[in-house]
């Protein structure tokens, strides 16, 4: 019998608020194909049922060939799925079938995305993604870590966990797994073929590309020499404030009698810091023209271009909580998309042994067996991105003969690349690699850039045209981060999880642990290199044996760890792991620690107080959406004397405020529309054009500048040319920084902005504020109305949930069918709320805490969690985004956990039986 056949279906168990739901799918469903008829249809008929067709069954029994057992799937209201089996074959193998009934479509274009093989479903589009993805050879390493590294347990659980997906596919058109495969069908041919274990661990390189630490900073401090100075640009990236910022670990170090990180060691005060590369700038060849920014292009799952992305993450002892255990949040900050990323499962076996290892609980990703961050029967853990500095770019002298290295060329290593176009010719490419890496400047019109700017010191080759730049990272060696998810959902104490995390080598993450027995701790893992010069900031040279990294990277022993500090709690929101008297460079781009001092002070004033920390408590902490620079600005900018009665009116908002921003907030719109508008007169239009967001143009007096001359003013039109999500200055905490450095220094030459066009030239702090408050006022104007008492933070910060392909580039019915929002968002930038907006580009929120938990460990079913959208992809379901209105206010989901808890709570339950023999 096919492993999609239905040999029963029971009643379902769906209540009051099921029904609601089910009417609401049957209208989308209405829509979805009105949209499909009228907006891509091409003279076809489309019915209710072919949009119907990949309902995915819930209830009854399906027959999976390769089970041992009868594999039980219990979904409750929300769709969510707890999965019981015997064994972990059966384990694994229910998971990629019940991921694939709700996500299938979702993991079919992560694993083009991942292989370079988007234009087989898109078309020639995407062929200059594939291109650079085909570069970086995410799938070829992914490849070589099956083959080579993984160890069996885990190459069996991805076997199975890929039968299953393929027992599900058994037998299916496209539009019988999800709508968007008809879409496609009318404009190409395209199939979905069978899944296979290398596609689940080629997600892996996704994630470690989007949380790769500074790769951007350093791709823009090289762009930015070609404006600005040495000191300015140090002005722009500002030491960390050890002096007001905690880091994650408060004690320890290096021990000198072991060569071992060590929590009770002292510090010493000598450091370790690499020497930056700079040099002279002269005859630089900028290109002319504009070139897209490949990097831009790139899908990035995980957030905007790898910046921004941060996570909140901490964990309180049981001596300071109500319930007497530890209590544990879990936030990370990501780019929001539909369906959302993560995928909320349980993976029981029915009796823990060694045939059947897991009971575990949490967020899985769809197309990935495991669960990545959550619990088991005995420990809990979360994750942040620790940060580190995992790339660098080199510069690279070549030829036609090869590249350049310690005077001799030497052949590039080449592989030939073909890239398959739906409904067009099939392209060719040549990957070059030095001995640093890929030649990505060979793809990236942005990276060719840096090679024409990067200043280098000392003797270099002969630059001419712009030298090519290769990149260095980590994760373009094979690895055992798949191991590592598997040995995290069976960890039962804190040794066991620090076997697991020195497994988890891409990318770094910031580890926090909970356990039932009240320890709670944390460890930095993953694999940071040693770099023989340079810091990582700027482009190395690649001619030179002098740099580039060392063999082995920091030793998993030396990397910092904590157990039971005896503060009570550990936070970590991308902060700085340790102080600089730690001797190991692990980055010189930390986040800024806005975040992590504000949890930090929100739960030392609970424990100074004498209070007990509750789960309510911790919620309220994921929902604090105070500004920190509003709160250092506010006070300058109610001093200015503001003559014009509109701007006065607006002004005075902020009067009493208390610095939150709620999404109901007038004082928090302005505040924020005052923010944007401090930075872009301040250092947005002093930024190369490289930088600034697509479309902004200003007129410079550069040379090398393209563009229509005012001849009155001897100046050029000069336009920005980045996305709008990625554009500088983008507000974030580096920016809180930065202007803290100056506030109190009203001459400052950042607060000076020449006429050019302008009524007045800005000759210091308090001029450039006034001008930022009567322009925010003018923008929110034309944006909210005249009426300042109908302005609220919301209507500026909105959140659109788009589908991440045919949502963004589809017929305009289609996308109202596939997306949804806008809602009106409280929270912000730097904030703890960390609903992201990037100043250059405008008010929308462009990443999101992706799902938030608190996890009340030892009674795990009095856990809390949610999800940004909901269970399933299919646009058409009930549980597409069923969670999202909650999410928006600030709402968690019970979590059930033991067997009594999940039964009480099942809305539906579908058998999965072993497939009848056949012949």
């Amino acid at each position: 019998m096919p492993a999609n056949t239905t040999v029963s279906a029971g009643p379902s168990a769906a209540k009051k608020s099921g029904r609601k739901k089910g009417r609401r799918a049957r209208l989308i469903v209405i829509v979805l194909v009105l949209a499909l008829v009228a907006g891509v249809g091409y003279g076809a008929y489309w019915s209710v049922a072919t949009v119907r067709a990949s309902y995915p069954q819930t209830t009854g029994t399906i027959e999976v060939p390769g089970l041992t057992g009868d594999v039980e799937v219990k979904r409750d209201d929300y769709g969510i799925p707890q999965v019981y089996a015997d064994t972990d074959a059966d384990l694994f193998r229910a998971q990629g079938f019940v991921q694939a009934q709700d996500r299938f479509y979702e993991m079919d274009v992560r694993r083009h995305m991942t292989a370079g093989r988007l234009s087989e479903m898109f078309g020639s589009s995407q062929v200059e993604t594939d291109s650079f993805l085909r570069t970086l050879g995410w799938r070829k390493v992914a490849q070589e870590e099956y083959d080579k590294v993984l160890s069996a347990d885990t190459k069996k659980n991805l076997q199975a966990y890929a039968d299953g997906v393929n027992a599900y596919l058994k037998g299916k058109d496209g539009k019988d797994i999800s709508v968007e495969y008809a879409a496609l069908n009318l404009t190409n041919d395209y199939k979905p073929t069978e899944w296979t274990p290398v596609d689940s661990v080629a997600w892996l390189k996704a994630m470690a590309w989007d949380l790769r630490g500074n790769m951007q900073d350093e791709i823009d401090r090289s762009l930015m020499t070609s404006r600005l100075t040495a000191k300015q640009i140090a002005d722009l990236y500002p030491e960390y404030p050890y002096d007001k910022h905690e880091t994650i670990v408060g004690e320890g170090a290096v021990s000198s009698a072991t060569g071992e990180f060590d929590p009770d060691a002292e510090a010493s005060d000598s450091t370790v810091d690499g020497d930056t590369v700079t040099g002279a700038t002269e005859g630089l060849n900028t290109q002319l023209g504009a070139l897209s920014d490949t990097l831009d292009e790139i899908p990035a799952l995980l957030g905007p271009n790898g910046n921004g992305i941060g996570s909140n993450s901490w964990v309180v002892s049981g001596s300071h909580t109500t319930t007497g255990k530890p209590l544990l949040a879990n936030d990370p900050h990501l780019a929001p998309m539909l369906p959302s990323l993560w995928y909320q499962m349980g993976l029981h076996c029915r009796e823990v042994s060694a045939k059947c290892q897991y009971d575990t609980a949490g967020y899985t990703f769809s197309g990935m067996p495991g669960v990545i961050i959550g619990h088991n029967q005995d420990v809990a853990w979360g994750l942040t991105n620790l940060g580190a500095d995992v790339t660098d770019l080199f510069l690279e002298k070549v030829s036609t003969d090869g590249y350049l290295y310690d005077g001799k060329t030497v052949p590039f290593t080449t592989r030939e690349e073909t890239i398959k176009v739906a409904g067009g010719k099939s392209r060719k490419i040549t990957v070059r690699e030095t001995n640093n890496g890929p030649v990505v400047s060979d793809r990236s019109g942005e990276l060719e850039k840096v090679g024409q700017k990067a200043p280098v010191a000392g003797a270099a080759p002969d630059r001419a045209s712009g030298y090519a730049v290769s990149l260095k990272w980590t994760a373009l060696q094979p690895g055992h981060s798949m191991d590592a998810v598997f040995e995290l959902d069976r960890a039962d104490d804190f040794a066991s999880f620090r076997e697991a995390a020195e497994h988890f080598e891409v990318p770094s993450q910031n580890l926090v642990y909970a356990d039932t027995k009240g320890n709670i701790g944390y460890q930095a893992p993953g694999w940071i290199p040693v770099r023989k010069s340079g810091d990582g900031t700027m482009p190395m040279p690649g001619w030179s044996s002098k740099y580039g990294w060392e063999k082995d990277p920091i030793p998993f022993s030396e990397l910092p760890y904590e157990y039971n500090p005896e503060r009570g709690y550990i936070v970590t929101a991308n902060q700085a792991v340790v102080d600089e008297k730690y001797p190991e460079l692990l980055t010189k781009d930390w986040g800024y620690g806005t975040r992590s001092q504000r949890i930090n002070d929100l739960i030392a004033s609970k424990i100074k107080g004498g209070e007990k920390i509750s789960t309510d408590d911790m919620t309220k902490m994921q929902m604090d959406n105070t500004s920190e620079i509003a709160a250092l600005l506010v006070p300058k900018l109610l001093s200015i004397n503001i003559a014009d009665k509109d701007v006065r009116e607006a002004q005075k908002l902020l009067e009493g405020w208390d610095y939150t921003q709620d999404s109901d907030s007038a004082a928090a719109a302005y505040f924020n529309g005052v923010w944007r508008n401090i930075l872009m007169l301040a250092f947005g239009d002093k930024l190369p054009k490289e930088m600034r967001v697509e479309g902004d143009c200003i007129y410079v007096t550069r040379a090398d500048s393209t563009g229509p001359v005012d001849e009155q003013n001897k100046l050029v039109r000069e336009c920005g040319q980045r996305d709008a999500d990625s554009a500088q200055p983008d507000g974030g905490d580096r920016w809180n920084e930065v202007v803290s450095k100056i506030l109190d220094d009203e001459d400052n030459d950042w607060w000076k902005v020449p006429a050019q066009g302008r009524e007045t030239a800005i000759n210091n702090r308090d001029q450039l504020f006034a001008r930022a408050m009567d322009d925010a006022r003018w923008e929110l104007t034309a944006k909210l109305g005249k009426d300042i008492s109908t302005w609220s933070w919301g209507r500026l910060h909105q959140l659109t949930l788009k589908n991440q392909t045919l949502g963004t580039s589809g017929p305009g019915l289609l996308q109202k069918a596939l997306n949804r929002g806008p809602w009106n968002l409280g929270g912000g930038e730097a904030a703890v709320d960390a609903t992201g907006w990037n100043a250059a580009g405008g008010y929308d929120v462009i990443w999101v805490p992706s799902m938030r938990m608190v996890l009340n460990v030892g009674d795990w079913d009095k856990s809390r969690w949610i999800n940004l959208t909901g269970a399933s992809g299919h646009a058409f379901s009930a549980h597409y985004t069923d969670q999202t209105d909650k999410w928006v206010n600030g709402e968690l989901l019970d979590w059930s956990f033991g067997a009594d808890a999940v039964s009480a709570s099942t809305a539906e339950t579908l058998t999965l039986k072993p497939a009848a023999a056949t012949g």
